[in-house]
């Protein structure tokens, strides 16, 4: 979650114009920004694909299913990097129409067993989304319709966050931004413990790795190394 909500998201174009589009590694994303907080949605599949990945869907289900069909595809699991209110709030919309698997770490089922009641801390409504079928774990190798991803354990901007790893590029959530990290002034939060992920499982990878964010633009590991201002001095992370 960034550190306030940004401006509600425009219309669906019902188009794929509005999605950020990349190839690495081999894997197509596309990535769309939803709801009152902007927080990044992305889809990921193998080229050409009738199936997809669908990692964070946070809000405007509806968007996230027109955009998988102007894509020619349709969902084979959802992905959650963890479970705060703008990461998870259109699960249910999605599951709705396509009753797909849900995975996500142990330690952040509190926050999603009470999605509704943090969506009323903030003034807003959602619909409890059904139970995960799936438990992630650090060092778990996924294969979903081809996609190939490797769970890496990221606490510290929540208790069970953790981050998807694939060739060239890295879904990471809310650990870090584009020129910033993820707030820790949620409970659960820890900014110690966020450090410390971030620099053993993050940054810890290839520099040219592309990290696809919870918020904001996509980044490097190269450039948040040398120019994110949290990060330049990892030293004292635990």
């Amino acid at each position: 979650m960034p550190r306030e909500p940004a401006a509600a998201a425009p219309p669906f174009r019902s188009s794929l114009s509005e999605l950020i589009l990349s190839g690495e590694g081999g894997l197509e994303t596309a990535s769309l920004s939803l709801g009152a907080f902007q927080s990044n949605c992305h889809l990921v599949r193998q080229p050409g694909s009738t199936e997809a990945v669908v990692i964070d869907p946070g809000a405007e289900p509806d968007r996230v299913l027109e955009a998988l069909s102007r894509w020619g595809a349709v969902p084979a699991a959802i992905l959650l990097t963890h479970a705060h209110l703008d990461h998870i709030g259109g699960v249910a919309g999605v599951l709705d129409r396509y009753p797909v698997p849900v995975y996500l770490h142990d330690e952040d089922r509190p926050l999603y067993d009470n999605a509704a009641q943090q969506a009323l801390m903030f003034g807003l409504e959602m619909q409890q989304p059904p139970l995960p079928e799936h438990s992630l774990a650090h060092g778990q190798e996924l294969n979903l319709a081809g996609v190939r991803l490797e769970v890496r354990f990221t606490p510290g901007h929540s208790p069970g966050h953790v981050v998807f790893v694939g060739p060239g590029l890295a879904f990471v959530g809310d650990c870090v931004f584009a020129g910033s990290i993820g707030r820790t002034d949620l409970p659960g939060g820890n900014a110690l413990t966020l450090l410390t992920s971030i620099r053993d499982q993050i940054l810890s990878l290839s520099p040219e790795t592309k990290l696809l964010t919870g918020h904001g633009p996509a980044t490097t590991v190269a450039v948040e190394a040398a120019s994110n201002p949290f990060l330049r001095d990892t030293s004292w992370a635990t």
